[in-house]
């Protein structure tokens, strides 16, 4: 296994603990979830956190922490919209 299929994993059972944790499920599209997990170990790799892939780095450490998956708006979109912005985390239907 490559050194990225390796992070890529290490960050699907990640994300997949923190959705069962919630009673959420993770994106039942298999090529968009992939998308996003290699956005989210890119940035990890390229930034040291994983920022949420859908969202503008400002550059300013203290304010990008917002944006660290999972991210602080991603309960309220969940809630409201049935998704998070990047449509990683589902409501359970």
């Amino acid at each position: 296994m490559s050194e990225e299929t390796t992070a890529e994993a290490d960050m699907r059972t990640r994300v997949q603990t923190y959705a069962t944790k919630h009673n959420w499920v993770l994106n039942p599209d298999e090529k968009q979830l992939a998308t996003v997990i290699r956005g989210l170990v890119r940035n990890k790799k390229k930034f040291g956190h994983p920022y949420c892939p859908c969202r503008l780095r400002s550059g300013d450490e203290e304010k990008d922490h917002a944006i660290v998956c999972p991210c602080v708006y991603h309960k309220d979109e969940i809630t409201n919209d049935g998704s998070c912005h990047c449509k990683l985390y589902f409501k359970r239907a």
